[in-house]
């Protein structure tokens, strides 16, 4: 068993743990690999070792290792995407995750019907307030995601955020917790074409935590790949 094996079934592992725990099945938690800065070998590994999911941060990149892959396995966006970038990133990815602003969601409905699909999108929340961080704020989201679900070509399916990093993870829980409330505060609107089912939230030091406050999608690359060489 190699490396890259073994720690994807330690996460499992960890997974299934954390998602009892939280009194759901483990096959409600979806592991997503991040491939930025990965290289081809490993995340060939990674995808014979059953991970079906793969996160990517950068529009060329993702195109060249899907075509690399020519795997059965599912790609989705979750870095900063520009609205210029819109047109290719609805035709690589099967979701968004990171869509934080209404010209961002208009560019990606329009190009969504150009090519003739409907584009599942999260949207993502920046529950730290950090400036650092992209997103918008829990005050902001609801009104964006009301305003979203009038396009006709994406599909709101939940939401994403990235809290602080901190040595100790149980230190994220309270943002993981607002991201869980948040949604359940979007839900309880009943938004026509707003269905709330993921929440992308979990990294690999918190993902634990994040799985136990609801996460749906943990994106882990460090805990899969090991240390990123620049």
């Amino acid at each position: 068993m190699s490396v890259i094996e073994d720690s994807i079934r330690e996460i499992r592992e960890k997974i299934a743990e954390a998602a009892l725990r939280s009194g759901r099945e483990p096959s409600e938690v979806r592991l997503m690999a991040v491939t930025k800065t990965v290289d081809d070998d490993r995340i060939r590994e990674a995808i014979d070792a059953g991970v079906d999911l793969m996160g990517e941060n950068y529009i060329q990149e993702a195109k060249r290792k899907i075509e690399k892959m020519d795997a059965d396995v599912k790609w989705h966006m979750i870095g900063h995407l520009q609205s210029n970038k819109a047109k290719y990133a609805v035709r690589l990815f099967d979701m968004v995750h990171s869509v934080d602003r209404m010209a961002l969601a208009v560019e990606l409905d329009k190009r969504s019907a150009v090519a003739g699909c409907v584009t599942d999108i999260l949207v993502e929340v920046n529950v730290s307030g950090e400036e650092s961080k992209n997103g918008i704020s829990p005050d902001e989201a609801p009104d964006l995601i009301r305003q979203i679900s009038l396009l006709d070509n994406l599909l709101i399916r939940g939401l994403m955020t990235m809290p602080p990093w901190f040595d100790d993870p149980d230190d994220a829980r309270p943002f993981f917790v607002a991201l869980r409330e948040l949604r359940d505060k979007i839900i309880a609107e009943d938004i026509k074409g707003v269905e709330m089912r993921e929440l992308s939230m979990g990294m690999s030091g918190d993902y634990v935590v994040a799985i136990e406050e609801g996460s749906t999608i943990v994106r882990l690359g460090t805990a899969i790949f090991g240390a990123r060489v620049y």
